[in-house]
C-alpha cells in the first residue's frame, strides 16, 4: 500500500479557507482562481482517501476526519515555516534582549522561544517580564532590542515602533454563571431605602500605580457616576487573575491570554461603562542595533505568534454552508 504524501500547498488553502471564513478570500490570498482551490479541496480528499465535509443542514461541516487533518495541517504548515527559516538563519549570530508583558508569558513566550531556539542555535535569547513602562525605559537605555507592550494611544510612539494589533479592554469576573437578579458585586437597598440609596461601590482588582489600564478604568467608572473602590492591587498579573478568579472583584484586561477560570462581562446591563480599544505595540530598540538579522528575525515569530494567539480558536466543528449558501457564524464557503 503506498503511503500518504499530503501537499502542504493543498494544506494551505485547506487551513486559510477555514481561517478567513471563505475560500473564495482564501483564494484571492493566496493569488489563485477559486476554481484552482476547490480542485485542491477534491484532491486533499482523494489523498485522505475519506470525506472531510459532511452536511449539516443546508450546509456542510468539517467531519471528525476534517477536523483532524485541519489540526495537523497546521502543524505541518509551522513546521515547514520553521524549517525554512532554519536554513536561510543557519549562519546567525549574536545576542537578542526581548522585553515582555506578563500577558504574553504563556500565549507566546515558549513557542516562539522555542522555535527561535531551534531554528537559530548561535543565536543567544535574553527574555524579561515587566510592566510596559519598565520595557520602554529599557528600550531608551538601549537595554532592549525588541519589547511587546501595550499602547493606550495616549503616548508618542516610537518612530521605530510598529503596532500589530488593536484590542478592546473587557470587564472580567469570575466564570461561575450570574444567577442573581442583579450583578454579584452589587448589594441590594433595603426595600424602605427609598430611590437614593447608595450602591454598593464595584470592587476593582488592578495592577499598581502607575498603570495606564488603571487610569482608563477609573477614568470611565467616574464619567459614568459609578461607585468604585479597590479591593486588590498587586504588581503582579497572576495575582490579579487569581484574585478576580476567586471574586475578590472585577478587573480589566484585554481578551489576550485570559485564563479560563475568568469570564467577560459585557457593559450596559452591568451598570458597567464600556472601555476604550488599546493597541499591542511591537518597540524595537533603533536600526543601530548590533545583532540586526537575529532581531528581524525574532520580531517576524512574534508577530506570527500575536496572530496565531488572536486567531479565532480552530478544530471546532462550524457549520458551513453549501455552495451558494450564506455565512452565518464561523462558516465557511465553499463557492464565490
Amino acid at each position: 500500500m503506498a503511503q500518504t504524501m499530503f501537499d502542504l500547498d493543498v494544506l494551505r488553502s485547506f487551513a486559510t479557507g477555514i481561517a478567513l471564513g471563505s475560500y473564495a478570500r482564501a483564494a484571492d490570498r493566496l493569488g489563485r482562481s477559486t476554481s484552482a482551490v476547490s480542485a485542491q479541496l477534491k484532491k486533499l480528499e482523494a489523498q485522505a482517501g475519506t470525506a472531510l465535509f459532511r452536511k449539516a443542514g443546508r450546509g456542510l461541516a468539517l467531519t471528525d476526519a476534517g477536523e483532524t487533518l485541519l489540526a495537523y495541517a497546521h502543524r505541518l504548515l509551522a513546521l515547514n515555516e520553521e524549517a525554512a527559516t532554519a536554513i536561510q538563519g543557519t549562519g546567525l549570530q549574536g545576542c537578542v534582549r526581548l522585553g515582555l508583558q506578563e500577558d504574553f508569558g504563556e500565549a507566546v513566550l515558549p513557542a516562539v522561544l522555542g522555535r527561535f531556539a531551534r531554528a537559530h542555535p548561535q543565536v543567544r535569547i535574553e527574555a524579561c517580564v515587566a510592566r510596559s513602562a519598565v520595557l520602554r525605559e529599557r528600550l531608551m537605555l538601549r537595554e532592549l532590542d525588541l519589547a511587546l507592550a501595550w499602547d493606550v494611544g495616549d503616548e508618542p510612539i516610537s518612530p521605530h515602533a510598529e503596532r500589530i494589533a488593536r484590542l478592546p479592554l473587557q470587564w472580567l469576573g469570575p466564570a461561575a454563571p450570574e444567577t442573581q437578579d442583579a450583578p454579584w458585586w452589587q448589594a441590594r437597598a433595603p426595600r424602605n431605602a427609598g430611590p437614593r440609596a447608595a450602591r454598593e461601590p464595584l470592587p476593582l482588582v488592578l495592577l499598581d500605580a502607575p498603570c495606564p489600564l488603571r487610569s482608563i478604568v477609573i477614568g470611565a467608572l467616574d464619567r459614568a457616576g459609578v461607585p468604585w473602590r479597590h479591593a486588590f492591587t498587586s504588581g503582579s498579573l497572576s495575582a490579579l487573575w487569581a484574585a478576580t478568579g476567586a471574586g475578590l472583584g472585577l478587573t480589566v484586561r484585554t481578551p489576550f491570554g485570559v485564563p479560563p477560570q475568568l469570564s467577560a462581562i459585557q457593559p450596559g446591563p452591568a451598570g458597567l461603562p464600556a472601555l476604550q480599544a488599546v493597541t499591542l505595540t511591537l518597540y524595537r530598540a533603533g536600526p543601530e542595533v548590533e545583532a540586526q538579522a537575529p532581531v528581524d528575525r525574532l520580531a517576524a515569530l512574534l508577530r506570527q505568534a500575536v496572530a496565531q494567539a488572536l486567531r479565532p480558536e480552530q478544530g471546532v466543528p462550524a457549520p458551513l454552508p453549501a455552495p451558494g449558501g450564506r455565512r452565518a457564524g464561523r462558516r465557511v464557503s465553499m463557492q464565490p
